[in-house]
């Protein structure tokens, strides 16, 4: 089969970061099937939904069937190692050519269980025996603007910390998915973070500015190895990564409506 004919079968593609992958892969001319628990019309042409469970293996050999690329961003607070081993099973038999990754920033060295999650899923793409890439991210901008927003419901802050974080656009991580999707094996690719390194206090300040709140914080102390790990940066990559170009309050920016200042 010509690969570039084949559809490149996308597992999250209904998600934060599948809305922004699949017209990308549209617009290079690729045919998409888009992986979901429950299937669906899609006006768009050129786009297919299938009904399949990662978890169960329900109606994945049928998902794969006829593809030669898979781009695997679904992911869940747990059980992604075991969705992404279920998933490269089914990838190996179905005769996939380029299994693609999304990972996180840390999965390597932050000591919580959903970051453990990550790496044996990571594991699991590179002794998979099929040729794969993998790129970590950092934390999307939308998962801190939805942190933020919790946080502000609450008459105190607690703010741990000694915690930094580098937010990244979704949009610039999936254009970066898209061209490796496109591309050759690459195995674990340098990770991609935002422009700037926040501490969370200051990304959350932003946040209250922009929305016209005051909120009082008060730091904690995040106790444990995980505490450690974050105080130490362990969640950053400081040297060697790609870094997209738009900013945390340019981000802010687009959702409120209010014009920011840049860190």
């Amino acid at each position: 089969m010509n690969t570039t004919n084949a559809p490149v079968l996308v597992t999250g593609g209904t998600g934060t970061l599948g809305r922004h992958v699949v017209p990308l892969l549209r617009e290079a001319g690729r045919e998409v099937r888009v992986l979901s628990r429950h299937a669906r019309e899609l006006p768009a042409q050129g786009v297919e939904h299938v009904a399949c469970d990662l978890r169960t293996g329900e109606g994945l050999d049928a998902a794969v069937a006829g593809t030669r690329t898979v781009l695997h961003l679904a992911g869940g607070p747990k059980g992604d190692d075991e969705a992404t081993r279920s998933l490269v099973r089914a990838a190996r038999e179905a005769g996939v050519r380029h299994l693609v990754y999304i990972s996180v920033i840390g999965a390597d060295r932050v000591p919580l269980a959903w970051l453990r999650s990550k790496l044996e899923a990571e594991r699991a793409v590179s002794g998979s025996g099929i040729a794969w890439t993998t790129l970590r991210a950092a934390q999307f901008h939308d998962l801190a603007l939805l942190m933020a927003e919790k946080m502000a419901k609450l008459p105190v802050i607690p703010v741990p910390g000694g915690m930094r974080l580098q937010p990244v656009d979704a949009r610039e991580v999936a254009a970066r998915l898209v061209e490796l999707t496109l591309g050759g094996p690459a195995g674990l690719v340098p990770d991609l973070t935002g422009p700037a390194v926040y501490d969370l206090a200051d990304l959350l300040r932003t946040y209250l500015t922009a929305r016209g709140k005051h909120r009082p914080m008060l730091p904690v102390r995040m106790p444990g190895k995980a505490g450690r790990a974050y105080r130490s940066g362990a969640n950053l990559t400081l040297e060697g990564a790609d870094k997209g170009t738009r900013t945390w309050e340019e981000f802010l920016a687009e959702r409120t409506g209010t014009l920011l200042g840049t860190a």
